[in-house]
């Protein structure tokens, strides 16, 4: 039966579910606060990663994160403040960071990577889309032993797991990367990768949600809800009230908000990442992850990208020269013949990363609201695992059996 249905939240989890709901035969309607050009969907690495099985939340992580709170420069920077909401979510992150947890997350998170790269294939096959996305795999570069060593152990459970992963010989790397200078002392292989252009990918994905018909609602932003037993009934805006059948909260970060107004208790946090980009030519061919500084690069359409760190310091865009320095100095240290120059530092963009304390997403219904699908808290892998969520909103309003389980996921689970 068609629906009409409101989806809160255009970057990359809130336009695939509109284009599965659509393809389900529901009347949708898009409304985001922003222009939808820019954030978090925009400025990511374009990494579809089956690779990435374990969650942010995984032993040892809490203890680096206490140590790098004093490191304004470091990987993961969780700024200390008096907030409640902080405080709980810190609380069961911590709870969260055990390997039980990792053993029960990876199959769930594997799944619907596996399923959103499939997806992505489907849609530029069968919609006839062009944006930029090759199958080249991703490398793990590591420049110390210690790091290789930890590399290598994860890249063995990916193995058990059934993805296609190797250790690689330095020689090995050269023939992979003929044209680069690279400092590493190893590396680990993964060929079940694949990476895009993100604005490409948004870019037509907008334009052909328009052409079908669904409607947008740019810079609106969602004030309040009508509730009438246990259901929305509308979401109002500063300009109007909007009523709908079903609604899917797809707004990252701000879902958080969003949901306190609903009497959720949805523990997010914002985590913000930087890119760079530059169009000399650094003559990099396969994305890679430097491993000790947790820095991604992808050699997109036309430029290269470099992107990274997490700061959890709360909803700000505001750009943090240190860190944006620290992305520059580690691409240095890995590619000798890389520098970045002032302009492209100074070009550096934001986007915030909506971080769950078990890092897994919500996505499915709270038994708190019978007509909202939450699709939210996917981290850092929200454009790896974006088309799958999407298509698992639509079979929940559309009350099909889902392509996977939903049990992980569950916007309801105890932390």
């Amino acid at each position: 039966m068609s629906k009409n249905v409101i989806v809160i939240g255009g970057g990359i989890i809130g336009l695939c579910s509109a284009y599965y709901l659509h393809k389900e035969g529901h009347k949708v309607a898009i409304i985001d606060q922003s222009n939808m050009d820019g954030g978090a969907s925009y400025v990511n690495a374009g990494y579809l990663s089956p690779s990435h099985i374990v969650p942010l939340s995984a032993p040892g992580v809490m203890k680096k994160g206490l140590k790098w709170m004093f490191n304004p420069a470091s990987p993961l920077y969780i700024k200390p403040r008096l907030d409640s909401d902080f405080i709980k979510w810190v609380k069961a992150f911590n709870q969260s960071c055990n390997s039980n947890h990792v053993k029960k997350a990876i199959p769930a998170i594997k799944r619907i990577s596996l399923l959103s790269q499939e997806l992505y294939d489907d849609i530029k096959q069968s919609e006839k889309f062009s944006f930029h996305y090759e199958k080249k795999g991703l490398l793990m570069l590591c420049q110390t032993d210690k790091m290789l060593e930890e590399e290598i152990k994860t890249a063995q459970l990916a193995k058990t797991e059934g993805l296609d992963v190797s250790e690689i010989s330095l020689e090995e790397l050269k023939v992979l990367e003929p044209k680069v200078d690279l400092n590493v002392s190893g590396a680990v292989y993964y060929k079940c990768d694949s990476h895009t252009t993100p604005h490409e990918f948004m870019a037509e994905m907008k334009a052909y949600l328009k052409n079908a018909g669904i409607q947008f609602f740019f810079n609106e932003k969602v004030e309040d809800f009508e509730i009438s037993n246990g259901k929305i009934i509308s979401v109002k805006t500063h300009n109007q009230i909007l009523k709908a059948d079903e609604f899917v909260l797809a707004a990252g970060s701000w879902s958080h908000h969003l949901s306190k107004r609903l009497g959720l208790k949805l523990l997010l946090q914002a985590g913000k990442g930087y890119r760079i980009n530059t169009e000399q030519p650094t003559g990099i061919q396969i994305p890679s992850i430097l491993a000790e500084a947790k820095v991604a690069v992808t050699p997109m359409n036309g430029f290269t990208r470099f992107a990274g760190t997490m700061e959890i310091a709360g909803i700000n865009h505001h750009i943090n020269k240190i860190r944006v320095e620290a992305i520059a100095n580690a691409a240095s240290r890995y590619y000798p013949d890389i520098r970045l120059s002032e302009d492209e530092k100074n070009a550096a963009a934001c986007g915030l990363r909506p971080v769950t304390p078990d890092g897994l997403p919500y996505i499915g219904k709270s038994s708190r609201c019978e007509n909202l699908t939450i699709a939210a808290g996917h981290a850092m892998m929200g454009w790896s695992m974006g088309t799958g969520t999407g298509k698992l909103v639509a079979e929940i309003i559309s009350k099909k059996m889902p392509s996977m389980s939903l049990e992980m996921f569950n916007p309801d689970r105890k932390f």
